[in-house]
C-alpha cells in the first residue's frame, strides 16, 4: 500500500470518529432536554396511583366524612343552603324547614332551635342515628321576607305583614319550590285559589336540586319537612296511597306532638311536591304542618322528632 493511500485511511478514520462523537453527544443532549424541569434537572416518569398500567385495580375513594355542617348548594342569588348534622349512625333521619321561605319562616326558626338544642344535648341523637337539619331550603325567600338568609330572632319577622310574607313564599325565580319536585310535576301549580309557578322542569330550580343530589348521595331512611300552618301531619304518596312506612311515621310523629294525623291532603291538588317526591324514591316522609305562621313549637315538635328517633334506633 503506497504512503498516500494510508494517509487518505487515517484521515477518513478521523472524520468518522469525529461525526460519531458529535452524534453522541446530540442525542444525549436531546435526551436530557426532553425529561428535564424547568430548572434543568432530570424529571423521572412516575405510574399514576394504583398502578392501572400494570394492571391493578383503581383506588377506592371512600366519602369524605360530612362533618357538623355541609353546604348543599346555593340558591338563585348565590346563597348557601346548610345541612348540620348530629351523630354518626347509620339510620338518617332527615329534617327540613324553610322550603316557603319567608311565608313559613317559623319552620326555619323551629329549625334552628332544634341545632341549638342539640348543641348542648349531643346524646338526645340515639347511637345508630344520624339526625340531619336542613334549616331553610329557600334561602332568597327568606332573605326576601326576613332581610337574612341565616339565623334570626322571632322579633324581626313577627310584626312582617301579609303581602311581604306571602312574597318571601317563592324564591329568587319567582317559582314554588314545592312544585318544583318530580312528582307528578306541572309547569304551573296550584296554590289555595291561585296559580303558582313549578319551574321549566322537575328540579329546574338550584334549591331542589340541591335537596334531590343530597337524598341521591345519602339516601337517608325518613324525612320530615316543616310547613304552615294547619297543625296536621300527612304521610307521603306519590300517584298512589301512601307507604305503610309513611302512615306509620306519621302516626308515630302526631301521636307524640299531639297533632291530629291525617290520610291525605286534599283541599287541592298539589304537583311536584317534596314529600311525594321522597315517597317516590322510597325515603318514607311526612309533611308536619305548625299550627300558624308565628310559633315554632318546639316542645311539640321535638317530642314527634324524639319519637321518630327511638323508632330508627336499632
Amino acid at each position: 500500500m503506497e504512503r498516500k493511500d494510508i494517509i487518505y485511511i487515517v484521515v477518513i478514520l478521523l472524520l468518522l470518529g469525529i461525526v460519531g462523537f458529535f452524534l453522541t453527544k446530540y442525542a444525549t443532549t436531546e435526551t436530557t432536554t426532553n425529561t428535564a424541569g424547568t430548572n434543568g434537572e432530570v424529571m423521572i416518569p412516575v405510574e399514576p396511583d394504583g398502578g392501572i398500567g400494570d394492571g391493578a385495580e383503581p383506588l377506592e375513594v371512600e366519602q369524605a366524612e360530612r362533618g357538623d355542617r355541609t353546604e348543599l348548594g346555593t340558591s338563585v342569588e348565590g346563597s348557601p343552603i346548610y345541612a348540620y348534622h348530629f351523630g354518626t349512625g347509620e339510620n338518617e333521619v332527615l329534617l327540613v324547614g324553610g322550603i316557603h321561605g319567608g311565608y313559613s319562616w317559623n319552620t326555619s326558626l323551629l329549625a334552628y332551635e332544634m341545632i341549638d338544642y342539640l348543641d348542648t344535648r349531643p346524646s338526645a341523637v340515639p347511637e345508630s342515628v344520624t339526625l340531619t337539619i336542613i334549616p331553610t331550603l329557600n334561602p332568597d325567600g327568606l332573605k326576601n321576607t326576613i332581610g337574612t338568609y341565616g339565623r334570626f330572632d322571632s322579633e324581626d319577622a313577627v310584626l312582617i305583614g301579609e303581602s311581604k310574607r306571602v312574597a318571601g313564599r317563592f324564591n329568587a325565580s319567582d317559582v314554588d319550590l314545592n312544585r318544583n319536585f318530580d312528582c307528578e310535576w306541572e309547569e304551573e301549580g296550584t296554590w289555595r285559589n291561585q296559580t303558582v309557578s313549578g319551574g321549566d322542569a322537575p328540579f329546574s330550580e338550584p334549591e331542589a336540586a340541591a335537596l334531590r343530589d343530597y337524598v341521591d348521595m345519602y339516601t337517608p331512611s325518613t324525612a320530615i319537612v316543616w310547613f304552615s300552618a294547619e297543625g296536621k301531619v300527612y304521610p307521603s304518596a306519590c300517584a298512589g296511597n301512601p307507604s305503610s312506612e309513611s302512615r306509620s311515621l306519621a302516626t308515630t310523629f302526631a301521636n307524640a306532638a299531639n297533632y291530629d294525623r291525617e290520610t291525605t291532603f286534599d283541599a287541592y291538588a298539589i304537583t311536584g311536591d317534596m314529600v311525594n317526591w321522597l315517597a317516590k324514591e322510597n325515603v318514607p316522609a311526612i309533611s308536619v304542618l305548625l299550627s300558624n305562621h308565628t310559633d315554632t313549637e318546639f316542645e311539640k315538635n321535638w317530642a314527634g322528632v324524639e319519637a321518630v328517633l327511638e323508632t330508627y334506633n336499632d
